[in-house]
């Protein structure tokens, strides 16, 4: 694994919060150079590295950004640690690691995305010009995991305005209205933890302002909708708010799950095995560039990389070297599967 390590040492190296990421899509894209890719940066700044030619295509759609907060990059026996190791420079590397024989008809594409963290707009970027006929997201699953669900995310923000009173006045407060309205909205989620398939509800910020006489209360909501649920059903259910009170969204993605009998989960699943690996399938909390992908592209498909995501975002942030080794085994496997895959019917995809 010297290689191997050399490159994510490299990849973690470049320090990538979301909007600073341009350094660390340059290493990722000598990084893939050497490993034979055809690589280039779309106008959005996503790193773009293609194997192969033609039909079908098949999508490994990493991201290279990260949360914010620097971690010390070293390596101590078989594991490094570096903000990005399993969120998601790990499984950025192991897609490229896992570049199959040459297809005879085929191309995988695989994508560093950006923004991935805040408003997935190199996501939404690839949207019009990739057309693919299977999508993997880069996130860590653990080696023999496969993610086949996420939530959907709904976050709000309400501003609710009003005239300043004495605190004796009998008039009900501008921030015990806020207050009110975060609570109607929490009460839409009918526990406080809820499972997969359940609404879940969080208040994650209060901001209160005053200006000559006039007060002010801007409360930010975030819902995670699960399958079943849409954003405009959840919108539908809000609680009302009047003039000059206001309500505006700041993130609206529907909800993905997949089935056992997606093609992607199918391959993955048989490269798990292959490894010697049982396959766990997973449905997390949280939203992924996929949701939107999926949606877009009209397609199934899975999530699927190193790593152990309850170090995603911690400042424990490490990946195992040997289970970066399987990983690149499972989705080498997979990759090949796929690039076997029925021809779909629509336009060739841009570059192929």
């Amino acid at each position: 694994m010297a290689d191997e390590a050399t490159w994510l040492t490299q990849l973690l190296e470049e320090y990538s919060p979301s909007g600073n990421e341009a350094n660390a899509v340059r290493a990722f894209g000598r990084i893939a150079s050497n490993l034979g890719f055809a690589v280039e940066v779309d106008a959005a700044g996503n790193g773009i590295a293609r194997w192969g030619r033609g039909r079908p295509q098949i999508v490994y759609l990493g991201h290279i950004d990260t949360v914010p907060g620097r971690i010390p990059v070293r390596r101590e026996g078989g594991r490094i640690w570096g903000r990005g190791a399993c969120d998601a420079k790990g499984p950025l590397l192991a897609a490229l690691l896992a570049r199959p024989d040459l297809p005879a008809d085929g191309e995988l594409v695989v994508v560093a995305s950006v923004g991935e963290e805040t408003d997935s707009r190199g996501a939404r970027a690839l949207i019009p010009y990739l057309h693919p006929y299977a999508v993997i997201a880069g996130e860590p699953s653990g080696w023999d995991g496969v993610a086949i669900g996420y939530k959907g995310d709904l976050r709000l923000r309400a501003t609710l305005r009003g005239d300043r009173h004495h605190l004796s006045s009998p008039e009900r407060p501008t921030t015990e209205r806020a207050i009110a309205w975060a609570e109607a909205v929490k009460s839409l989620a009918p526990t406080a933890s809820g499972g997969f398939h359940s609404l879940a509800a969080k208040v994650v910020a209060v901001r209160t302002g005053e200006d000559a006489g006039k007060e002010s209360v801007e409360v930010v909501v975030d819902l995670r909708i699960p399958p079943g649920r849409t954003v405009a059903s959840v919108v539908a259910a809000l609680p009302p708010l009047t003039a000059p009170d206001s309500v505006e969204t700041i993130a609206a993605i529907e909800p993905f799950e997949s089935g056992r009998s997606d093609p992607v989960v199918r391959a993955l699943v048989a490269g798990i095995r292959a490894q010697g690996g049982r396959p766990t399938l997973w449905r997390k909390g949280g939203t992924s560039d996929l949701n939107l992908v999926a949606t877009a592209w009209n397609l199934g498909g899975a999530a699927y990389g190193p790593g152990d995501a309850h170090l995603d975002h911690t400042d424990d942030e490490a990946l195992d070297l040997a289970d970066l080794a399987r990983s690149v085994e499972v989705l080498r496997a997979a990759f090949a599967t796929l690039l076997e895959g029925p021809i779909p019917p629509g336009p060739a995809p841009d570059g192929g």
